[in-house]
C-alpha cells in the first residue's frame, strides 16, 4: 500500500468534532483525502478544520445537525464546490438518547434517534450519490456497534436504530455496486467521552475479559474505516468489520470473563 492511498479523493466525515469521528478524519487525511467534516458544534468543527489543517491537509468544514436534510445537501454541495468530487462518506454522526426502557420511550425521541442514526445515512448517501457518486463510483462505511447483536436494559432504541443501519448498509451495498462500495464498521468499548461512563469505572475488568487485553482507541476504528474506504478492500462490499477487541470471543487467559464483559458491554453505547 502506498502511504498516502488516498490522494486526490474528498471524504466526507460526520460527527467529525471528536472522538471516533475526529480519529477517522485524521485518519483519512494522512492517507491523502481531503476532507469536508461536520458535526453539530460550530467550534468543535472549527478546532477539527484547524488541526486537520496543522496536519497538512486539505479541509473545510459545515456546522449543522444530520437530523436536517438541508444541512446535509449542504455538506454534499460545500465537498463538491471546494473539490469537484466527494469520493468517500463515512456516516459516524449518532445519538444515545432515548435511553431506558422501551416503554418508557417517548415515541418523539424514538424517531429522532432512527432520524439521526438510520434516515441521515440514508440521505447523505443520496446526496452523495446524485453529486458525484452515481456517475464516478466511491465508497461508504457507516459506524455501527457491536452491541447491535444483543440485547441489552437501557439501549434499546439506540440498538434497534443501529441494526436498522447494519440492513440499510446491506441493502445499499446491493442496490448501489458495483461502482459504490457500502461497508459499516462495528466498534466494541472504545475510550471516548460518550462511553467514559463505562470504561472509567470498568476498564480493567473489560480489558481483562479480551483476548487483546485492552479496551479499543479512537484510532483502532479510524484505521479500520482507512482500510474499508481505499483500493485495498476494493473486492469488500455489504460487509459488516468487526472491531471490538475480540468481545464476542472467550479470552484463553483464566482471569478473563467473557461473561462479563458482554454484561459491561450490554450496558454500553459506542461513541462518536
Amino acid at each position: 500500500m502506498t502511504s498516502r492511498p488516498l490522494a486526490g479523493r474528498a471524504a466526507v466525515v460526520t460527527g467529525a468534532s471528536r472522538g471516533i469521528g475526529r480519529a477517522i478524519a485524521e485518519e483519512l487525511a494522512d492517507a491523502g483525502a481531503r476532507l469536508c467534516v461536520t458535526a453539530r458544534d460550530p467550534d468543535g468543527v472549527r478546532g477539527c478544520v484547524a488541526a486537520l489543517r496543522a496536519r497538512g491537509a486539505d479541509a473545510v468544514g459545515v456546522a449543522g445537525s444530520v437530523a436536517d436534510p438541508a444541512h446535509l445537501w449542504e455538506v454534499i454541495e460545500r465537498t463538491v464546490a471546494a473539490y469537484g468530487r466527494v469520493d468517500v462518506v463515512v456516516n459516524n454522526a449518532a445519538t444515545n438518547q432515548p435511553s431506558g426502557p422501551l416503554m418508557d420511550a417517548d415515541p418523539d425521541a424514538w424517531r429522532t434517534a432512527f432520524t439521526v442514526n438510520v434516515e441521515a445515512p440514508l440521505r447523505l448517501v443520496q446526496c452523495a450519490w446524485r453529486a458525484w457518486m452515481g456517475e464516478h463510483g466511491g465508497a461508504v462505511v457507516n459506524v455501527c456497534t457491536e452491541g447491535a447483536a444483543h440485547v441489552g436494559p437501557h439501549v434499546g432504541a439506540y440498538g434497534t436504530s443501529k441494526a436498522a443501519l447494519l440492513h440499510l448498509t446491506a441493502q445499499l451495498a446491493g442496490e448501489l455496486g458495483p461502482s459504490v462500495r457500502v461497508n459499516s464498521v462495528s466498534p466494541g468499548l472504545v475510550r471516548t467521552e460518550m462511553a467514559r461512563f463505562v470504561w472509567e469505572r470498568a476498564e480493567e475488568a473489560v480489558a481483562a475479559g479480551l483476548p487483546t487485553g485492552r479496551i479499543g482507541e479512537p484510532g483502532d476504528i479510524a484505521r479500520a474505516v482507512r482500510w474499508l474506504v481505499s483500493d485495498e478492500a476494493s473486492w469488500i462490499t455489504g460487509a459488516d468489520l468487526l472491531v471490538d477487541g475480540g468481545t464476542r470471543v472467550r479470552a484463553a487467559s483464566p482471569t478473563g470473563d467473557s461473561g462479563a464483559v458482554q454484561q459491561q458491554l450490554r450496558h454500553h453505547l459506542p461513541g462518536a
